[in-house]
């Protein structure tokens, strides 16, 4: 690997700094190369899935978060990302389910709470 490509773990760095910074596209072509090199790691996947979501390529932030998922299951961010990005597609129930699993995962996040309560008020 030359070094001006870089290990994934700097790559990955790199596009979370990107992220912070609100520079989305940047942040998704240097974690595109993290994916080619490590297309395991969730945690890369994951922040392609934020940053294909932040510059609205919301199907190609649901695979990635699919992905994240599939390389660990009990993440839940990436359950959180994933509905959000269903919703968008009007697949309400299924984001609800993936809203539910993230609260319970983590039920200080006032975020996960607030999404759940938009699409599934209480009656």
């Amino acid at each position: 690997m030359s070094e001006s490509t870089g290990s994934a773990y700097t790559l990955l760095m790199r596009g979370h700094a990107f992220l912070d910074e609100k520079r989305h596209h940047q942040a998704v072509v240097v974690l595109e190369r993290a994916r080619t090199l490590e297309p395991r790691k969730a945690s890369i996947r994951e922040a392609l899935a934020r940053a294909y979501y932040a510059v609205q390529r919301f199907d190609e932030a649901r695979a990635e978060f699919e992905a994240a998922l599939d390389i660990d299951p009990t993440n839940d961010y990436a359950h959180f990302g994933l509905a959000l990005c269903l919703e968008r597609c009007g697949r309400i129930d299924a984001a609800r389910g993936h809203l539910k699993l993230a609260c319970v995962m983590r039920p200080e996040d006032e975020n996960y709470q607030r999404a759940l309560e938009r699409i599934a008020p209480a009656s």
